[in-house]
């Protein structure tokens, strides 16, 4: 059975780099040859971002486009089978922003995740992200 507060703090580790613009912890939430796929409103597949490298290139150019502070706000997770070095989660995320004083829900959405247990460390292997809205 995985470890649920490892990977939960893998979860948590990746919405607060995000935030916190720490790539260095962003990328270290990923495997090496990670994949990362969106979409939004159920439309098209947008991506795959294949490899770690790609999905923190992606992050810091979305980062580096915004001009509040966002909050990635996941909940309602739930890990589903896997073993002691693989897993699956689902859970939902509310994107949050502050500007001028103002806060705004951007979109809500869900994650669905592929884990890996590499040398003792949880890291994301598979993540798809599906938004309710456009952000």
């Amino acid at each position: 059975m995985p470890d649920r507060g490892a990977i939960e703090n893998v979860l948590n580790r990746y919405s607060l780099a995000y935030d916190e613009n720490d790539m260095d912890d962003m990328a270290d939430c990923f495997a090496e040859d990670a994949v990362l796929t969106m979409s939004i409103q159920g439309g098209s597949l947008i991506g795959p971002f294949e490899g770690r490298a790609a999905i923190v290139k992606l992050m810091a150019d979305s980062l580096a486009s915004q001009n509040d502070q966002r909050r990635h706000l996941g909940t309602n997770l739930i890990v589903r089978g896997g073993d002691e070095d693989s897993a699956q989660a689902v859970s939902y995320l509310t994107l949050i922003a502050i500007q001028d004083d103002t806060l705004k829900v951007l979109s809500t959405g869900r994650y669905e995740d592929e884990l890996v247990r590499q040398d003792g460390t949880w890291r994301l292997s598979k993540r798809h992200i599906a938004l309710d809205l456009p952000y």
